[in-house]
């Protein structure tokens, strides 16, 4: 409980001779979901260092999460805490929690605090009239605190005659610096999307960004993907792909179904043995015109190991690879080139 917390840290000061030479250091998991609440007691009590984790994930229940410590100290730590607060630029929250999200594949819950998907959103009567009055009715701290902007404030709505300049203003103010070339490669991916959609949204937007921009070394590209399937008959995959010198390759793959044979059909131009591990599938927005994001994770089957730096154990590497569009299976495809080619960079850098 965090009163037995904040005492043993308290006493562990109090009677420890020469404390006052070392840091004191929390180390809370969320197996009763008081995580957050002991690390802040602890650092009450006179921790100056708390290990947390993003997203708060880790072990069992996980661990402390760094956003929830870090946004109570912004609120109360100089009112009620005692003066206590961090160095974290909170504004990169959001970003670095959706970063932690894609590279780990450990989905944040949509009613996960500070992060979750729904941490903002106000549906019953009584909250949108109170919002509508005065936001700090209902929300102690503000989207903007943490990088969020709120889709409907932001003066920037995006659509099919949208053009260069209204994009860059809107990576901009979703915090991006990229540079013409990145614009370029963007832009041609939203004006697909925003023939498709009335609206493109903040979220459809990052997921695009995420897809063109935090990409490994491109080996392999897809240009082309053409998918029959269905009950009435086998379903089949045709792939065109663009190598690393420019030059197109065709392949065609019978499989137990689209992704299947999508993904065989790589592997008859791509030629390196891999086994798929893991494979998820989530919807960036609501609404059957939703992008879909793809995260799969491989394992080459020459089993490419590497030693742990801490422990010195041999390990066999794992490659992931996300993607997204419009269409499932497209976003399959981008996402198992992606890990591919993390597949492939690690074997030119092997010996």
């Amino acid at each position: 409980m965090p009163e037995e917390f904040g005492k043993l840290i308290a006493d562990i000061k109090a009677n420890t001779p020469g404390i006052e030479n070392v840091i004191i250091s929390t180390h809370c998991q969320n197996d009763l979901g008081l995580s957050t609440a002991n690390t802040i007691v602890g650092a009450c009590a006179g921790a100056r260092q708390v290990e947390v984790t993003i997203n708060g994930i880790g072990e069992r229940a996980g661990n402390a999460s760094l956003e929830e410590v870090v946004m109570a100290l912004k609120c109360k730590g100089m009112s009620i805490l005692g003066g206590l607060y961090t160095g974290i630029n909170t504004r990169h929250i959001v970003m670095t929690s959706k970063m932690v999200e894609e590279y780990s594949g450990l989905h944040v819950q949509p009613h996960k605090a500070i992060v979750g998907a729904n941490a903002f959103v106000h549906e019953s009567g009584i909250h949108q009239d109170g919002m509508l009055k005065h936001k700090g009715t209902y929300e102690i701290i503000s989207p903007d605190d943490i990088g969020l902007e709120r889709t409907n404030e932001t003066g920037i709505v995006l659509g099919k005659l949208s053009g260069r300049h209204a994009l860059k203003m809107k990576l901009v103010e979703l915090g991006y610096d990229i540079d013409v070339e990145q614009l370029n490669d963007i832009f041609w991916r939203f004006k697909a999307v925003a023939e498709q959609k009335k609206r493109v949204t903040d979220a459809d937007i990052r997921a695009l960004v995420f897809d063109e921009v935090f990409q490994p070394t491109v080996v392999w590209k897809l240009h082309d993907l053409q998918v029959t399937c269905g009950t009435l008959g086998l379903s089949t995959a045709t792939v065109k792909l663009i190598s690393a010198d420019g030059k197109e390759h065709i392949a065609c793959a019978v499989g137990t179904g689209p992704v299947d044979s999508a993904y065989k059909a790589v592997d008859l131009i791509v030629k390196v043995p891999a086994t798929l591990l893991e494979y998820s599938m989530t919807a960036v927005t609501e609404g059957i015109d939703a992008i879909a994001t793809t995260r799969v994770l491989i394992r080459g089957e020459n089993n490419h190991t590497s030693t742990h730096a801490l422990t010195g154990e041999t390990i066999h590497r794992t490659f992931s690879g996300t993607g997204s569009s419009m269409d499932i299976a497209v976003s399959s495809v981008r996402a198992y080139i992606g890990a591919l080619n993390k597949l492939l960079g690690f074997m030119e850098l092997t010996p």
